[in-house]
């Protein structure tokens, strides 16, 4: 094959192009501050390192691990990441960008057959217009967006509500649950997990005496708040739960102790959780009703949590 002329300017370009749109669709995906400087100063370093790798000037430089150093830096240096969680998750959204992207361009250069195209150390050259290049940035682009939005989508639809059923002095009653990560309340006697639910969802499940007076019975008035025998048999049952909310250090839930809760997420196996505290909320959480309970993902990860089959086999 006959030497090529390789137009150094064409690969800076090209590379700058590519590494460019690259960083901007991952910033646009994890949702980070973006900087149209820092981003361009990312992909020009990309694209120097791509020169440097092509002309072979320095040989540590095309090796893996340098490869996996510039993709942590040029990351770093378009979004400044404040932790390594968070860096981390850039830099993996960064190579799924990047195969998808190559991925791209190799269906194009496949489609176009151009005769002289070829790689040097790990870069690769040719007559092929900075446009093919452009395209598969595009169609890349608009691959990884489409895809990122239907799996949050899935997710947030399948995974983000469950239907919850308590039992309390042997009632029982079902609520519709949002899973909330930021719900890490519990009861801090006993450390019992805490289910958040609206007051006025809990008419007919908990005695409305306690429902209207729960200020009153935060104050300890609670002997004279509850007059009848079944009033008084939740007595034993109350705790008092603070909590810390935006806008609200030192908040103070009234806590009833329920038996059990059945948890069933769509799709999954019923869980059963023994002593479990519901915090009594007296606002409401949306106006069309669509969930009446807040419940935190720790209480799936806890380790009392049994399946119902395990449970029925432990009653036999």
């Amino acid at each position: 094959m006959a030497d090529m002329i390789i137009y150094v300017d064409v690969v800076l370009l090209e590379n700058i192009v590519m590494n460019y749109i690259i960083l901007m669709a991952t910033g646009i995906i994890v949702k980070a501050k973006r900087s149209a400087i820092r981003i361009f100063l990312a992909s020009l370093m990309g694209a120097v390192y791509a020169i440097v790798s092509l002309m072979n000037m320095l040989e540590m430089y095309a090796s893996i691990y340098m490869k996996i150093l510039l993709s942590v830096v040029m990351v770093y240096i378009s979004f400044k990441p404040r932790t390594w969680k968070i860096l981390l998750k850039e830099i993996l959204i960064f190579y799924v960008t990047s195969f998808v992207f190559g991925g791209c361009a190799f269906c194009l250069l496949y489609v176009i057959r151009p005769q002289d195209i070829f790689m040097r150390n790990g870069v690769y050259t040719g007559t092929y217009p900075i446009k093919i290049a452009l395209l598969s940035a595009i169609v890349g682009y608009i691959i990884v967006t489409i895809s990122f939005k239907m799996v949050k989508s899935k997710i947030s639809k399948k995974d983000c509500f469950c239907e919850i059923k308590l039992t309390v002095l042997g009632k029982e009653k079902t609520f519709t649950a949002m899973i909330d990560t930021g719900n890490l309340l519990q009861d801090p006697i006993s450390g019992n997990p805490v289910i958040v639910i609206e007051k006025e969802s809990l008419d007919g499940f908990i005695p409305r005496a306690i429902l209207d007076n729960i200020e009153n019975i935060m104050k300890g008035e609670m002997k004279e708040v509850l007059q009848n025998l079944e009033e008084r048999e939740y007595i034993a049952k109350i705790r008092i739960i603070p909590f810390q909310s935006l806008g609200k250090q030192n908040g103070l839930l009234l806590g009833i102790k329920a038996e059990e809760a059945s948890i069933v997420k769509e799709e999954a196996e019923e869980k059963i959780l023994s002593d479990v505290m519901i915090g009594i909320y007296p606002h409401s959480f949306t106006k069309n009703k669509k969930y009446t309970a807040l419940v935190g993902l720790d209480i799936f990860q806890n380790e009392t949590i049994e399946t119902s089959i395990e449970k029925e086999e432990m009653t036999k």
